[in-house]
């Protein structure tokens, strides 16, 4: 159900809209805490360097929480931002809780970002196809941050 808004979107396309974004929150809000998971369970040689690199990761992601979730009310909707909800509701794959080795961790994080991206860009489309061209440009924004990001953590592969 959607709140009364004067925006231009019909209501069947803001429902759509929604529904995109309340997954990405979920999915954005469990990356998140997948990154504070890396960054209190790191050890070994590059402890401080990814220890510190793994905490930017959460932070640079808690804004884009934030737009998504912000974006989500604006269409009408609500925002489902709960961590119960994040849980029930993720699509990325759970975090291995076990490792402790800074390469296992750069491996597991990177793969959860990457995974993020790809759906972010695959709904860069799907909200464009749908005429929102603000939650498209929204979505391109926190792409090319992930991607950013990405390519901190993969560094440390290679």
């Amino acid at each position: 159900m959607l709140h009364n808004t004067k925006i231009d979107l019909a209501k069947g396309k803001r429902e759509k809209t929604v529904a995109i974004l309340n997954q990405r929150l979920a999915d954005a809000a469990d990356l998140r805490s997948q990154a504070k998971q890396a960054h209190w369970n790191v050890k070994g040689m590059n402890f401080i360097a990814l220890h510190e690199l793994f905490d930017r990761v959460a932070t640079d992601l808690e804004p884009h929480i934030d737009d998504i979730a912000e974006r989500i009310t604006t269409l009408g909707g609500t925002a489902l931002g709960t961590v119960r909800v994040a849980a029930q509701n993720s699509t990325l794959a759970e975090y291995p809780l076990e490792i402790t080795d800074g390469a296992a961790h750069v491996d597991a994080l990177s793969t959860a970002l990457a995974d993020f991206g790809a759906m972010v860009r695959s709904d860069i489309d799907a909200t464009a196809e749908l005429g929102d061209a603000d939650t498209a440009d929204l979505l391109t924004g926190i792409s090319r941050s992930v991607d950013k990001l990405l390519w901190f953590v993969e560094a440390h592969l290679q």
